[in-house]
């Protein structure tokens, strides 16, 4: 049976710490680029690789981009500590995002600012199992000392500051348009887009409430919240990493390896009967052949083809498919001369297409195949 291995990642040292409590011993490993994990043991018999990210989502996207390519896991969880935005949520509780508002986007104009949110949801079976982590109460096994949090399911929004204020513009912003949030935090947004870049890969946002976002944030970390906060979110986390090593592994995409069929495979059907394959369904017998990977080339070629397809059906906007074929040129044209520049052209490109499945597998391989060195 395939020992999977689950990513949780954290921002701050405490929560850090918090889970670090549950998975040692440990074993180091240093990613591509210098980034520090730590590898231990799960629930269930599956591995848990455990990184700080540090604050923000824009150092929580880009760490958590470089460990999904490299570590490639089953599922990330993202725990750590958040403010609560609603009266019934105390400090303690823990917060389950079901899905993650960034939501300080927007244009500013002359007559007042337009908000222009992005979402990013929970994938159904990742906050599926959740729900039933918390239903069950085995997860409880795993907190310390007579703690007894509730969990909620609902939205955390994921802005660039640290909110302690309910009159600051950003307060008001999150009251005006955004007044269905649970919990307030700063680098989910950042996690979760990473994930759905890689392809939806199962990811899950856990939050232990240390404080209220209301001007008391010195008075309620002076009572250590923080900590207790953490080590709830990371006793759920732990629990809940055992659970999504149970979901099949998601496709992120086709490598080289997808793409080359070795050897040869009969697939027989009689009479009615008719065999299939993942591209169609075919009756009779068939013999694949080892045929070779798709030159780096061509596949430049079909990814800009598949944004065309995809600006002409309305995917894909204008501007948006100008400024990715704008990526994809500048590619290409390095990929010979400077490789390092041109596979950061490419992940540049992820951010305009992440949400479309086609294109973004294509891109996914691209990505293997020149770092790959072909």
């Amino acid at each position: 049976m395939e020992e999977k291995l689950i990513v949780i990642l954290t921002a701050l040292d405490l929560e850090y710490e918090a889970v670090l409590a549950h998975i040692g011993p440990v074993t180091p490993h240093r990613y591509r680029g210098g980034t520090r994990a730590e590898i231990g043991r799960g629930p269930g018999g599956c591995r848990i690789a455990l990184t700080n990210v540090g604050k923000g989502n824009t150092s929580s996207a880009a760490l958590t981009t470089r460990i999904i390519d490299e570590a490639d896991p089953a599922a990330v969880i993202f725990s750590g500590v958040g403010g609560s935005r609603r009266a019934n949520i105390v400090l303690g509780d823990v917060v389950v995002a079901s899905h993650v508002y960034h939501y300080q986007g927007g244009t500013s104009t002359d007559t007042g600012f337009k908000a222009r949110p992005r979402v990013f949801p929970t994938s159904h079976a990742a906050e599926q199992i959740a729900h039933h982590l918390n239903r069950s109460n085995d997860w409880r096994k795993h907190l310390r000392g007579a703690a007894h949090p509730k969990v909620h399911f609902g939205p955390i929004a994921a802005g660039e500051i640290l909110l302690d204020s309910v009159t600051s513009p950003e307060a008001i912003l999150l009251f005006e348009h955004y007044n269905d949030t649970y919990a307030v935090e700063m680098e989910a947004a950042g996690v979760l887009q990473a994930a759905h870049m890689a392809g939806s890969l199962p990811t899950v946002v856990v939050r232990g409430i240390s404080d209220f976002a209301d001007g008391r944030k010195s008075e309620t970390d002076a009572r250590d919240s923080q900590p207790n906060a953490a080590a709830h979110a990371a006793a759920f986390a732990f629990a809940l990493a055992g659970e999504l090593a149970t979901l099949d592994r998601p496709a992120r995409g086709l490598t080289r390896e997808d793409r080359t069929m070795v050897g040869s495979n009969q697939n027989n059907a009689n009479g009615n009967a008719r065999v299939g394959v993942q591209t169609g369904v075919f009756a009779g017998s068939y013999t694949f052949h080892e045929v070779d990977a798709i030159p780096v080339g061509d596949a430049f070629a079909g990814l800009r083809a598949a944004l065309r397809r995809a600006a002409d059906s309305g995917e894909l906007d204008t501007t948006d498919h100008g400024a990715a074929i704008a990526e994809l040129d500048a590619a290409e044209s390095l990929r010979a001369t400077d490789r390092a520049a041109a596979l950061l052209a490419l992940k540049r490109l992820r951010g305009f297409i992440f949400a479309l499945p086609g294109p973004a597998g294509l891109l996914s391989a691209l990505i293997t195949d020149l770092g790959d060195g072909r």
